[in-house]
């Protein structure tokens, strides 16, 4: 039996395995990031331990344990911060190591795995190399190339939520930058963006009737004909079409696969996407595909596993 593991800020989703990644069960424990996230480890070892024997394992049978992170992991596992967790310069895979009595546990970027399961069991199986967009809250992103995640250097490979896409721009991302493709096209982006316009012209649109807008809203808007929210939507898939294209003369994946939240949008938005990026990268002839990601909020727990199953 294999676990896999995807640490939130919220929720610490949890999933037990066999074999080639047949998923017997999965479930949620709160995450507690109290005292620096003291208690996280703690709390996933005693979870998995106690899944075990429920389903008549003994420790011993625990063949390995795959995690993943909100934030960046090095090559050699070590993990500097962890903001949303409020862990500082650990090694996860040793914490866990220690407190299961288990070698084999795998550890990486939250949206890295996330990709690595798409591209496993997901929307990117079947392609040598895919791209990864999760569009929630932010933008994240993770590349797998020939069947494995590419983290680079300083573990950042892949963070394309903050790839500069607009040069004017005066408000400061989360990242410290202006103009970052998170700015825009993430759901507090899309939110901010149609606010933005709503304030600048008087033209009519239901989005002026809805008090506590959401990214929701404005696609739904957006698909039903509100011009001014499908303009907002169109820019929306014109940043995106803008990053994946740049993706694209570095990277070249088979296929980008997008997720998330504001994914829920469907076709509508890979249309949008599709239609600024076959514009923007005109030396490609046979261009990427773009799919939605099917897994939803399992992703993470698949790719937590093949982390371990290699």
């Amino acid at each position: 039996m294999y676990f896999g593991v995807d640490i939130g800020g919220t929720t610490i989703k949890l999933g037990r395995f066999q074999g080639e990644g047949v998923l017997q069960e999965k479930w949620e424990i709160p995450t507690r990031i109290g005292e620096n996230g003291k208690y996280i480890f703690d709390d996933i070892a005693a979870s998995i331990l106690n899944h075990a024997v429920q389903a008549g394992l003994h420790p011993s049978e625990i063949r390995g344990v795959g995690m993943g992170i909100p934030g960046p992991v090095l090559p050699d596992g070590y993990m500097e911060v962890g903001v949303n967790i409020g862990v500082r310069e650990i090694y996860p895979s040793k914490e866990l190591s220690k407190r299961l009595g288990i070698p084999l546990i795998c550890c990486e970027n939250d949206a890295n795995v996330a990709a690595l399961g798409e591209s496993w069991k997901g929307g990117g199986a079947g392609f040598r190399s895919m791209f990864l967009l999760t569009i929630g809250t932010g933008v994240g992103g993770g590349a797998v190339l020939d069947g494995k995640v590419r983290k680079g250097a300083h573990g950042i490979a892949g963070e394309i939520g903050h790839i500069t896409v607009r040069l004017d721009e005066t408000e400061t991302c989360n990242c410290g930058n202006r103009g970052c493709l998170e700015q825009y096209a993430s759901a507090t982006g899309i939110v901010r963006e149609a606010k933005r316009v709503l304030m600048g012209t008087t033209r009519p649109s239901v989005l002026r009737e809805i008090r506590n807008l959401t990214a929701k809203d404005v696609m739904d808007a957006a698909k039903a004909g509100d011009p001014l929210a499908l303009g907002v939507a169109e820019d929306v898939g014109g940043y995106l079409a803008w990053a994946m294209s740049s993706v694209s003369y570095i990277v070249d994946p088979e296929v980008f696969v997008i997720g998330g939240g504001v994914s829920a949008a469907g076709e509508f938005l890979i249309d949008l996407i599709r239609k600024k990026y076959d514009v923007m990268t005109k030396l490609l002839y046979h261009k990427a595909e773009i799919r939605l990601a099917t897994l939803g909020n399992e992703a993470g727990i698949y790719g937590a596993v093949r982390l371990v199953l290699g």
